[in-house]
């Protein structure tokens, strides 16, 4: 062959060899049109367009977008879930999706679901539970938002099935009110559509996350149980008005334990009012003489349990009290809301009339 002919030969070769380059390029983006389009129009769709009820969908921590598409199908709020990963990819969705509770219905589009996924606006309730709240009243809370039957929630914190879930229940006091005290007052987001039982719960664990192993060691040092220690601090969250005076009445507490004088708290005898509805501005007293283990004025030492749920403030107070000798304290006449405490009886009588010659009582 000439060197002509193979000059040619070679030329047609490249000829060929573009040409294909050329049709593997041209194939390459029509496959890539077709699948962005596809991606497109499978972003626009929805599982059921007419139904339009919406499902509590859950997002776990950690979850790769192949496995929230799995969930999604599975639930039947997408039609396929090798779609949804695609959609993802082709929208860069894929690794933004974020962990938590959504309300999402079939009748959404796969677009509007990564939206919602993505943007981390969960369908999460709030509430609060302020300190010092018994359960009865936490369960009168969570009714007027909505968010339990107050009856059916009543029932569940009274019928034990928690004792043997949580190890401090061990130590909580006999009978329906085993879990006052341990409802730990706070800031709650929770999954819409709850049960009762997971939000108790819920509050359960967040009082065993705050009742730390060195507060149990504290406990044991005092020599008082743990249910004991709660009982205290429901007490001092009742009848602190003023953050600074947790420490003192704490003080005032085990002062009268040690030498057995009754502990005489106005907060038992309103907690016992309570659970008939019936609490007073001011106790009269013929109030102090109601017959009831929780009664501190006509039974000696602690009554067999909390009276609220106390706070960390509070729980701190009862675990680490103030050195005093202090055996009595009353509001003070500044009317601010403190205590004026004292070691003696007689200075306590001048505290008393002090104070309700300041509110303007004869």
């Amino acid at each position: 062959m000439s060197k002509r002919d193979k000059a040619a030969a070679a030329g047609k070769g490249g000829g060929t060899v573009f040409r294909i380059i050329i049709l593997i390029l041209c194939m390459l983006i029509v496959m890539t049109l077709a699948i962005v389009i596809y991606a497109q129009g499978i972003g626009d769709n929805a599982a059921d367009p007419n139904n339009k009820e919406e499902i509590t969908f859950s997002v776990p921590e950690g979850s790769s977008t192949s496995a929230i598409g799995d969930l999604l199908e599975a639930d039947g709020l997408i039609a396929s879930a090798d779609s949804f990963k695609l959609y993802s990819k082709f929208k860069h969705y894929d690794g933004t999706y974020q962990a938590g509770y959504y309300a999402l219905s079939p009748s959404m589009t796969m677009h509007e679901i990564a939206e919602i996924l993505s943007s981390g606006k969960t369908s999460n309730i709030s509430f609060t539970i302020p300190e010092g709240y018994t359960e009865y009243d936490i369960a009168k809370v969570l009714s007027k938002q909505g968010l339990v039957n107050k009856k059916e929630f009543t029932k569940l914190l009274e019928d034990d099935s928690f004792r043997s879930e949580y190890s401090f229940l061990e130590d909580a006091q006999e009978g329906s009110h085993y879990l006052e005290g341990y409802l730990f007052p706070s800031s709650y987001q929770i999954p819409v559509n709850s049960s009762g039982e997971y939000i108790i719960e819920t509050m359960l664990n967040a009082y065993d996350e705050i009742f730390t192993d060195e507060y149990r060691a504290r406990a044991k040092e005092l020599g008082y149980t743990e249910n004991e220690i709660i009982t205290i601090a429901s007490i001092i969250e009742k009848e602190a008005a003023a953050d600074q005076d947790r420490d003192k009445i704490a003080s005032v507490i085990y002062n009268r334990l040690k030498i057995d004088m009754p502990l005489q708290m106005d907060s038992t005898i309103q907690y016992i009012l309570g659970l008939e509805h019936k609490r007073k501005t001011d106790l009269l007293i013929d109030d102090t003489q109601i017959e009831s283990e929780y009664n501190t004025y006509t039974n000696p030492g602690l009554p067999p349990g909390p009276i609220a749920c106390p706070g960390e403030a509070a729980i701190h107070a009862a675990l680490y009290p103030a050195d005093t000798d202090y055996l009595y304290f009353i509001l003070s006449d500044k009317l601010d809301d403190t205590m004026a405490f004292s070691e003696d009886y007689d200075q306590f009588l001048k505290d008393k009339d002090a104070y309700y010659e300041a509110r303007g009582d004869e």
